[in-house]
């Protein structure tokens, strides 16, 4: 089980990532092969996403000020930090990360919403695959 719950991080961590991921995929099969470890896979699942998608924001950090869309520069300006809740979302979560690092949000808010966000999505996963296979 060690090395399943290794690649289920590696898995979340690289989905938050610009790397292609799976992570919904890894969680899923965790659970119905281990189905009472679920808070184990729920927690390294979501440490791991959040990881990934902080490695976004610090690369963010970084980035020229004439490569952002000024589309997600007005967004991120109307919503602020709480865009980072959809930091789950295929494609567009992965530019929110960026995008709040090149902004230069707090870290410590930072964290939060983007755990917060992934943590739910990953609940709802479980909650799927109790639901249809156990």
């Amino acid at each position: 089980m060690f090395v399943a719950i290794l690649l289920l991080f590696l898995s979340s961590f690289l989905s938050a990532t610009v790397l292609p991921g799976n992570s919904e995929i890894a969680l899923g099969v965790f659970i119905a092969k281990w189905p009472t470890a679920w808070v184990v896979a729920f927690i390294v699942a979501s440490v791991g996403n959040t990881m990934g998608g902080m490695t976004s924001w610090w690369l963010g950090r970084f980035i020229d000020s004439s490569k952002v869309k000024p589309k997600l520069i007005i967004q991120f300006q109307r919503f602020g930090i709480w865009l980072l809740l959809f930091s789950w979302v295929p494609i567009i979560g992965d530019a929110l990360c960026v995008a709040a690092g090149w902004m230069r949000t707090a870290i410590l808010p930072t964290i939060i919403f983007l755990l917060v966000g992934k943590a739910i999505r990953y609940l709802l996963v479980i909650y799927a695959v109790h639901s249809i296979y156990l």
